[in-house]
C-alpha cells in the first residue's frame, strides 16, 4: 500500500518542540517536514499591524532545526500562514529568517514564497461581478469596507503549494493558508486520495494536539490510501478518543469540514489503536465543491487602546458593584466632556474578573462568589491622546469615587503597576470574513522563486 509520511513540529511555528522528537520522526522516516505558522485566533491586531504574535527568537529556533533537517534528509519543508497572520510583512519576516539560517549553516536550496495579501482593486472587481459571499453573520461585502481595510489576505488552498513543489522548490513558505492545506498538498501530490490527505492535514495542523497528555511535541502521520496513522514522537499517545476529540475542533459541524475546493466528511470515520502510541483512522471522504472558493480576511483600524489594571477586596464596594461602576462611568463621561472629548470619540469597557470577566453578558452565574475582584479598564480612543486621557480619568474615578457606606477615604483600589496606565497601541477589528469565487485556485496566490 502506498504511504506518505509527514511530521508537524508544533501547532504554530515558534510555539516550540523537543529537538529529540524531531529526530525521532526523522529516524521513523519522513517525506515532508511542516508546520502551520499562524492563526486568526489571537485577533485582528497582528493582521492589521503586520507583526507576528510569537517571538522572533522562538520562530528562528524552530525554523533552524526544521530547515537543517529538511536539507540534510532531502525532503520538502513547508510552512503555511507565515509570521502569524500570513500578510506580506509576515511572509517577508520568515523568508529573511530562512535566508539568515541558510547563510549561517551553509545550506543551499530552492525557495518558493506564496503571496496571500490581496490587491484592493481585485476585491472591488469581484464585488462588482457578484463573486463574493458573506460567511456567518457578516453582511454583503461593499467597496467602502474594502477601502477602510488596512490589510486583506486570502486563505490559500493546497494547489499553489503543489505547484510550487512541482516547479522545483524544496522550501515553501506560504502567506495566509487553510491550516491543513500545506500538509494535504504534499500528500495529494504523492498521489494519495484527497480524503486521507485532508484528514492528515487536520491532525497535523496543531502539532501533537491529538495526543495525550497535552504538551509540546511533534506529530508523525502516515497517509495511506485507506486512512491515516497518527503517532506523537515524545512521551505521549494518540488514542482513538484523543484523535476523535481533536477532529471536532474549530468547526461548526463535528463531521463536515469545509475547505477550499470541497468538504471533508468524517461521519463514517473509525478509530483503531494500532499500538500503545498510535491510532489508525479510516472512513473519511472528500466531496468536491461545485465551485472553488477562497476565504478572505481583513483588518480595519479602529483607533488606539490604553489600559489600567486594579483590584479591590472592599466588601462594601463589592456588595454594590453595579451601582459603583455605573457611577464611575458617569463621572468619566462628565470629566471627558470637560476635556472636550465627546462620547463618540472613545469606548470604555470595565472588565470585572470575578464577575462576568470571561463570558460577560453570557455568564450564567450572576452572583459574586469571591472576596476580591479585579478590573481591567479598557479604553479605545480615536487617537492615542484620547485613549490615554480617558483611561487616566477612569483609573482616578475607580480610586476615589464615593459610594454609600464607604469607610476608606483615600484610594480604594490596589494597582499592581507603575506606571498605572499602559498603552496597548493600535486597535483593529476583523472587517471581512467572506468568500470569493476566483478564476482558478492560483490567481490570488502568486508564487515567487529564488535560489538560496
Amino acid at each position: 500500500m502506498r504511504e506518505f509520511r509527514m511530521v508537524s513540529t508544533s501547532g504554530i511555528l515558534g510555539y516550540g518542540y523537543p529537538e529529540a522528537s524531531l529526530n525521532a520522526a526523522l529516524e521513523r522516516g519522513v517525506d515532508m517536514i511542516g508546520c502551520d505558522g499562524g492563526s486568526s485566533d489571537p485577533g485582528p491586531y497582528y493582521l492589521g499591524s503586520g507583526k507576528p504574535f510569537v517571538s522572533l527568537r522562538a520562530m528562528k529556533r524552530d525554523l533552524r532545526l526544521m530547515l537543517i533537517a529538511a536539507i540534510r534528509h532531502r525532503v520538502p519543508m513547508v510552512i503555511g500562514t507565515c509570521g502569524g497572520a500570513g500578510g506580506e510583512p509576515h511572509l517577508r519576516i520568515v523568508a529573511q529568517m530562512v535566508r539568515d539560517i541558510a547563510r549561517d549553516e551553509g545550506l543551499h536550496f530552492n525557495l518558493a514564497l506564496i503571496h496571500a495579501e490581496q490587491d484592493k482593486a481585485l476585491i472591488r472587481r469581484r464585488i462588482a461581478e457578484g463573486r463574493t459571499k458573506p460567511l456567518g453573520r457578516m453582511g454583503p461585502l461593499d467597496a467602502a469596507t474594502v477601502e477602510r481595510a488596512t490589510r486583506i489576505v486570502g486563505m490559500c488552498g493546497p494547489e499553489p503549494y503543489m505547484r510550487a513543489l512541482d516547479q522545483g522548490a524544496q522550501v515553501v513558505l506560504g502567506g495566509r493558508s487553510s491550516d491543513p492545506a500545506p500538509f494535504a498538498a504534499n500528500a495529494m501530490r504523492a498521489q494519495l486520495p484527497p480524503g486521507p490527505a485532508w484528514y492528515a492535514g487536520k491532525m497535523l495542523e496543531c502539532g501533537a494536539a491529538p495526543a495525550l497528555p497535552k504538551g509540546p511535541d511533534c506529530l508523525h502521520v502516515i497517509v495511506r490510501e485507506d486512512g491515516v496513522i497518527c503517532e506523537p514522537m515524545g512521551d505521549r499517545a494518540c488514542t482513538p478518543m484523543s484523535v476523535a476529540n481533536h477532529s471536532l475542533h474549530e468547526n461548526a459541524s463535528p463531521i463536515r469540514h469545509v475547505e477550499p475546493g470541497g468538504t471533508l466528511d468524517t461521519s463514517d470515520c473509525r478509530f483503531e489503536a494500532v499500538s500503545d502510541k498510535a491510532t489508525l483512522v479510516t472512513g473519511m471522504r472528500w466531496e468536491p465543491a461545485e465551485a472553488y472558493t477562497v476565504k478572505i480576511e481583513a483588518a480595519e483600524k479602529l483607533g488606539h487602546r490604553a489600559l489600567a489594571i486594579c483590584g479591590t477586596r472592599d466588601p462594601v464596594l463589592i456588595g454594590q458593584l453595579d451601582h459603583f461602576l455605573g457611577l464611575v462611568r458617569e463621572l468619566v463621561r462628565g470629566k471627558a466632556q470637560d476635556l472636550d472629548i465627546a462620547p463618540e470619540e472613545y469606548r470604555l469597557t470595565i472588565h470585572t474578573y470575578g464577575k462576568d470577566g470571561v463570558m460577560a453578558g453570557r455568564e450564567p452565574v450572576r452572583e459574586i462568589r469571591g472576596h476580591e475582584l479585579g478590573f481591567v479598564l479598557d479604553v479605545v480612543g480615536q487617537s492615542e491622546e484620547v485613549a490615554q486621557a480617558v483611561v487616566a480619568l477612569t483609573r482616578t474615578s475607580m480610586l476615589h469615587s464615593d459610594f454609600p457606606g464607604r469607610l476608606c477615604k483615600e484610594g480604594n483600589m490596589a494597582i499592581p503597576f507603575s506606571p498605572s496606565d499602559l498603552s496597548a497601541g493600535e486597535v483593529f477589528r476583523f472587517s471581512m470574513s467572506h468568500v470569493i469565487l476566483p478564476d482558478d485556485p492560483y490567481e490570488m496566490f502568486p508564487i515567487e522563486h529564488e535560489r538560496v
